[in-house]
C-alpha cells in the first residue's frame, strides 16, 4: 500500500493518492472521518495490474483517521503516519497527518 501527498500552493488542499494492491478484490474504498466513514463516494478504481488507486482532495493542516474497506473487510495501511485506538470500532485506525 502507498500514500502520496501533494500539497497545492494556490489552495489549502493536499491531494492524497491512495494505492492498494488487491488483485483478488472486487471493491476497495478508503473511508475515514473526512467522508463520515461512507464508502459510497470513496471507491478506488481498479487498474489493469490489479492495484486499486484513487485521489482525494483533503484540507491541509488537519489529522484524519482512515481505513481501507476491501470487499467488506476493514484494513489499515502500513504506511499510515501513525495509528490511533478507536473505542467504537474496538481497533486501531490509520492516521493521516496533513
Amino acid at each position: 500500500m502507498a500514500i502520496k501527498k501533494q500539497y497545492l500552493k494556490s489552495k489549502p488542499i493536499c491531494k492524497v493518492t491512495f494505492t492498494v494492491p488487491a488483485e483478488d478484490a472486487k471493491e476497495v474504498a478508503v473511508v475515514g472521518d473526512f467522508n463520515n466513514w461512507n464508502a459510497k463516494n470513496s471507491n478506488l478504481k481498479k487498474l489493469k495490474n490489479g492495484t486499486f488507486k484513487g485521489v482525494l482532495d483533503l484540507e491541509k493542516d488537519n489529522t484524519y483517521e482512515f481505513r481501507y474497506l476491501v470487499d467488506g473487510n476493514y484494513i489499515n495501511d502500513e504506511q499510515a503516519d501513525s495509528y490511533k485506538w478507536n473505542d467504537f470500532a474496538n481497533t486501531e485506525n490509520g492516521v493521516l497527518n496533513l
